[in-house]
């Protein structure tokens, strides 16, 4: 409860008189107001809390003057009742990103039984499939291997959801830290080697898919180039 009092007051900083101003005309208070605000206002934001901006800042001036409207017992039980209702509003999104999984899933065989069919696309008994951009020369890595590389994620739909090329700086780790089908892929691999990997959901994120942009039981596509093992 702590917590979201303190965000509250913090947020509120945002909209006191400078948001007009440039970087250069703010005072150092200015500056550290604002990107407390920002960082705040930007949790409440992912959080779904919607605020009355009149009563907040009323509740900020209030809190400053030493005032309040409400009991401890009263402040104790809106915040309890804001939190129950952003759990039901999780858990109803929860319930229907699971019903979309089948559908997901089917939407995802059918991509990969389709494409096992162009050329150059090979299909291994895990049900991985890939396709050679750039062979390279050298040794395979195992399971165990650390592997540096960079990498474009998408899915089905082409859309981007990560991407070391894009930030510019390749990615190291353990092939036994990462999911299945990264770890079958990479093994098939040589220093130099560009492969796209076919990743079907059981080798991927399963079900309960990752991060808000890989939904449960989506199909993974992967551009993938092995810089070096050890």
């Amino acid at each position: 409860m702590k917590k979201i009092i303190t965000i509250g007051m913090t947020l509120v900083l945002v909209g006191m008189g400078f948001s007009a101003k440039s970087q250069t005309e703010m005072t150092k208070r200015q500056k550290v107001s604002y990107a407390i605000g920002v960082n705040v206002g930007g949790g409440m934001s992912r959080d779904g809390i919607e605020l009355d901006y009149e009563q907040f800042v009323q509740g900020v001036r209030d809190a400053y003057a030493g005032t309040n409207k409400f009991t401890d017992e009263q402040m104790q039980e809106i915040f309890m009742q804001l939190q129950a209702d952003l759990q039901a509003k999780q858990q109803a999104e929860q319930a229907k990103q699971r019903e979309a999984v089948p559908g997901e899933i089917a939407k995802g065989a059918k991509f990969l039984e389709e494409n096992k069919k162009n050329p150059g696309v090979k299909e291994t008994a895990s049900g991985l499939q890939y396709l050679v951009l750039q062979e390279g020369k050298g040794e395979h890595p195992t399971a165990t291997s650390k592997v540096t590389v960079h990498y474009t994620g998408k899915l089905i739909d082409g859309t981007v959801f990560d991407s070391s090329v894009e930030r510019g700086e390749p990615i190291t780790f353990g092939l036994n830290q990462v999911i299945p089908g990264w770890t079958e892929g990479l093994q098939l691999m040589t220093p130099g080697s560009k492969y796209r990997l076919f990743i079907p959901y059981n080798l991927g994120y399963g079900e309960n898919g990752a991060g808000g942009m890989i939904p449960g039981g989506a199909t993974l596509i992967f551009d993938v180039e092995l810089i070096s093992f050890e």
